[in-house]
């Protein structure tokens, strides 16, 4: 296989692989369809709220894995799995298949073209994207956890840790470029691809969360650990 075409397969398979709405099937093992209760939104935080916690927990695991698991293949295949710095065309097609896994979330192909916020997906796709990306997604999970940990607001963690993504991978790429001597300029050319896929990725998650930060403003936003209402049987 040539290797547009197997980047093709790569893309169109991160979309299918991140268009499994896991949190809508774990709420209709449970008869609960997350659609109709708490934010219904279809991700780990509704699901936990509505759920469970455990539900919750699981589901985040899920979506992670479904963005994780089809980038760092990808990457493995097409060799761009490699020691920095790689091509920026190699980089961009590599972004794509990451794009592909949020979009599916997003946008899933199985529901409708309906979906999530894409926090977790997104989470995993990062940490796909093995020697750029993985640090700074590390480092935005802890992130998130202590701004939860402060605020009790999922919504408000989300939004502050996907902006320290960029902040945190210029700052790898010029601690690595010092090493080698190079500039603060060519530091950012090399990962100039991985800092706007970034940049993008948090101006996403902000702008899917409007609803939330409106509810913020109007001093309406559930904070974590409240459950929604939803009924415990089975329904029809």
């Amino acid at each position: 296989m040539n290797a547009p075409a197997l980047w093709a397969l790569c893309i169109a398979g991160a979309y299918l692989a991140g268009s499994i709405p896991f949190g809508l099937l774990l709420g209709f093992t449970r008869g609960v369809d997350l659609r109709r209760h708490g934010s219904k939104n279809i991700g780990a935080t509704n699901a936990g709220r509505v759920l469970g916690r455990g539900w919750g927990y699981l589901c985040f695991g899920l979506d992670v894995m479904k963005g994780a698991a089809p980038v760092a293949l990808a990457g493995w295949i097409t060799g761009a799995m490699s020691v920095p710095p790689i091509e920026a065309r190699t980089a961009w097609l590599w972004i794509a298949v990451a794009c592909a896994a949020v979009f599916g979330h997003m946008h899933s192909i199985f529901i409708g073209f309906k979906g999530g916020k894409g926090v977790a997906t997104g989470f995993g796709v990062l940490l796909g994207l093995v020697g750029y990306l993985t640090w700074p997604a590390l480092i935005a999970l802890a992130v998130w956890l202590v701004v939860v940990r402060i605020t009790r607001y999922v919504s408000v963690a989300s939004c502050i840790s996907a902006v320290t993504i960029p902040l945190s991978t210029l700052a790898f790429a010029m601690a690595r470029s010092a090493e080698r001597g190079l500039s603060p300029g060519e530091s950012v050319r090399e990962v100039w691809p991985f800092l706007t896929m970034t940049i993008g990725l948090a101006l996403l998650v902000i702008w899917k969360h409007r609803a939330n930060i409106t509810r913020l403003r109007a001093g309406a936003e559930p904070k974590i650990g409240r459950r929604g209402m939803a009924p415990r049987t089975r329904s029809p």
